[in-house]
C-alpha cells in the first residue's frame, strides 16, 4: 500500500540525487518560478491510478475535485466543483455544480465529466478503486449528480477531495483511449496532457527526475502567483542544502533533526500531526498471544508505557493521539486516561493479569522508516521496569507484514496511515475487522465494543459522528489489543518568500493557494 512505500522513500534508501540548478521566486506572477525538493514515489498523474504522495501533490494541482478542504483543515468537505447535500439514511449524496469551472481547452466542467470520471475510476480498478466501491454513480441534469451507496456511506464526502477522485474532461479523454472500463489507455496520454480543471496543466513529466508544471490560461479561479511549478526528485540531504542556498523554495522530505539549524531569516518550518498511528497490538486469542491476550495485560502496557519519552524520540511535532484516529480528525480522542504512563497501576494490572515474566514477542517492520528500532527498544526499555519482558522480533516488511496479516503472532509495534480522513477508515480496528483479524480478535469476545462500532459506523452528522467515534475508542481503550502510541510530525520547508503556505495530509501542499 502506499503508505509503505512512502515510509521507506522517508527513510532516504536508494534515491536517486538531483541539486536544483536554480530558480526564481521573484516577480508578481509574470513568469515566475517555484522550485520544490521532493522524495519520489511517482508512478502515473492519471488520477484514477495514482495513489501515492508525490501523485496526490501533483493531481492535486491539475484536477478540481467535486468537494475539498480548504487549508489544513480535514474535519469539515467545502465545495469545490459541487455543493453537496446528503439524504436522511445516508445513502444517497447529490452534487451540484456550482460557479465556473473550465478545462484547459476552455470547455466547461458539466455533470457529464464527474459520471466519467467516477465510472473511470471505478472501471479501471485501480489502487484508488475502492474509496467508491458500493456507489452507484448516475447523471440527473447537465449540473447534478446522484452518488447512491449500497449502505450508509457518510463518510462519502470526505472522500470526495481526495486528489484520485479529480474531474477529467470526458470528451477530450474519450477521444485519446479513455473510457469507464478496464480497457482504458488514457494514463500515457494524461501523464503529457493534463485533462484538468484545476490551476495548472503538466508541462513536462519525468517520473524518474522532475516534473514541470504551467499555468493553466483556462482556469476560472484566481489566477496563481506562481506561473511554473518545478517539482524535482531530490535526496533528503540535497533538499536541506538546496534550500538553505536558496536553490529552492520548497522542500517536502526534511525530518524532524534535518530542520533544526536552518535559518529562520530565510526559510519557515510548516508541522503538522501526520495521518500515521504508530500503535502497539496485541493477539487476543490465548493459543497464540498467550499471556498477552489477557486484557489486563495489555491495560498494565497502556500505563508501563512512558508516552512523553517517546514523542521526545519521534522528534519535535509528533503528538499522543487518545485513540487510533488521528487528533486532526472528526471523531478524535484529544487524550484518555487509559492510555497514561503510571508504573504503579501497571504493576497493580500486571498482578491480577497472572502474567510471570514470559517473554512476550514485538514484531515489527525494521525497514519503514519512523524510527521503529529505537522506539522498539525504549519501550522494552521502559516496561521492564514495572516486570514485563520483551522480545524484540525485528524484521523487513516483506516478511513482517506477513506474519502480521497471519492472525498467528503474539504481540507487534505496527503504523497505520489514513486512506481517507475520516474516523470510518478506521472501523477496520473494530472486532471481527480486517485489522481485527491480525490481533484474532473477534466479535464474540467484545461484544460491547462491536455495538459501539456499529453504532458510530450507522451515525449521522458531525456531532453525532463525533461523538459516537470517541465512544467506540474510548472502549478500545478499555478492551482492545490496540495501544495509539504516537502521530509522527509532517514537515514542510518553505522560503520565508513563500506566502499562504498550508500543509494538508491529502495534497502536502495547494500551489495554486500560494503568494507572495
Amino acid at each position: 500500500m502506499k503508505r509503505l512505500l512512502t515510509t521507506i522513500v522517508a527513510a532516504g534508501l536508494a534515491m536517486p540525487a538531483f541539486v536544483a540548478c536554480g530558480g526564481s521566486s521573484s516577480g508578481g506572477g509574470g513568469g515566475s518560478t517555484l522550485v520544490v525538493d521532493d522524495q519520489f514515489d511517482l508512478k502515473s498523474v492519471d488520477p484514477a491510478r495514482e495513489f501515492e504522495f508525490t501523485g496526490n501533490l501533483i493531481t492535486h494541482q491539475l484536477y478540481e475535485t467535486a468537494l475539498t478542504f480548504k487549508g489544513s483543515d480535514v474535519k469539515k468537505p467545502v465545495p469545490g466543483i459541487c455543493d453537496y447535500t446528503m439524504s436522511f439514511d445516508n445513502k444517497v449524496l447529490t452534487l451540484k455544480v456550482t460557479g465556473k469551472h473550465t478545462f484547459s481547452d476552455g470547455s466547461p466542467v458539466t455533470a457529464d465529466d464527474i459520471v466519467f470520471s467516477y465510472q473511470r475510476v471505478q472501471g479501471i480498478a485501480g489502487n484508488p478503486s475502492f474509496l467508491l466501491d458500493g456507489v452507484t454513480v448516475k447523471k440527473v441534469d447537465d449540473k447534478t449528480v446522484t452518488l447512491t451507496s449500497k449502505d450508509p456511506n457518510p463518510q462519502l464526502p470526505f472522500i470526495l477531495p481526495n486528489p484520485s477522485l479529480g474531474i477529467v474532461n470526458s470528451k477530450v479523454l474519450q477521444k485519446n483511449g479513455g473510457s469507464t472500463t478496464a480497457k482504458d489507455s488514457a494514463e500515457q496520454f494524461l501523464n503529457k496532457n493534463s485533462q484538468g480543471s484545476g490551476p495548472y496543466m503538466i508541462d513536462t513529466y519525468d517520473v524518474q527526475n522532475k516534473v514541470v508544471l504551467k499555468a493553466n490560461p483556462k482556469y476560472a479561479g484566481t489566477k496563481p502567483a506562481y506561473d511554473r511549478i518545478v517539482i524535482q526528485n531530490v535526496q533528503a540531504s540535497s533538499q536541506k542544502v538546496n534550500i538553505q542556498g536558496g536553490k529552492t523554495q520548497m522542500a517536502l522530505s526534511l525530518g524532524p533533526d534535518q530542520v533544526k539549524g536552518l535559518d529562520a531569516s530565510k526559510t519557515q518550518t510548516i508541522k503538522g500531526a501526520s495521518t500515521t498511528t504508530i500503535y502497539l497490538w496485541f493477539n487476543m486469542t490465548p493459543a497464540y498471544g498467550k499471556a498477552a491476550s489477557n486484557v489486563k495485560f495489555v491495560q498494565a502496557m497502556r500505563h508501563a508505557v512512558d508516552y512523553n519519552a517517546l514523542l521526545k524520540l519521534a522528534g519535535d511535532g509528533s503528538v499522543q493521539p487518545g485513540g487510533m484516529v488521528p487528533v486532526t480528525f472528526l471523531g478524535a480522542l484529544k487524550s484518555d486516561p487509559n492510555n497514561s504512563y503510571d508504573p504503579a497501576k501497571a504493576r497493580q494490572l500486571l498482578a491480577q493479569s497472572g502474567y510471570k515474566g514470559e517473554p512476550i514477542s514485538i514484531l515489527y517492520s525494521n525497514d519503514v522508516g519512523f524510527g521503529l528500532d529505537d522506539q522498539a527498544q525504549a519501550i522494552q526499555a521502559q516496561v521492564k521496569k514495572v516486570g514485563i519482558n520483551l522480545k524484540l522480533n525485528p524484521q523487513p516488511s516483506a516478511t513482517s507484514l506477513d506474519a502480521f496479516r497471519s492472525g498467528k503472532s503474539q504481540a507487534g509495534l505496527a503504523y497505520w496511515g489514513a486512506d481517507f480522513p475520516d474516523p470510518a477508515d478506521y472501523l477496520v480496528f473494530a472486532p471481527g475487522q480486517s485489522l481485527a483479524k491480525r490481533a484474532a480478535w473477534t466479535a464474540a469476545q467484545a461484544p460491547t465494543s462491536t455495538q459501539l462500532a456499529t453504532a458510530a459506523g450507522q451515525a449521522s452528522g458531525d456531532q453525532a459522528r463525533d461523538a459516537a467515534y470517541q465512544k467506540l475508542q474510548q472502549q478500545l481503550n478499555v478492551e482492545g489489543p490496540w495501544i495509539p502510541l504516537f502521530q509522527p510530525v509532517d514537515l514542510l520547508v518553505a522560503a520565508t518568500s513563500v506566502k499562504g503556505v498550508a500543509l494538508n495530509p491529502l495534497w502536502t501542499v495547494d500551489f495554486g493557494s500560494l503568494t507572495k
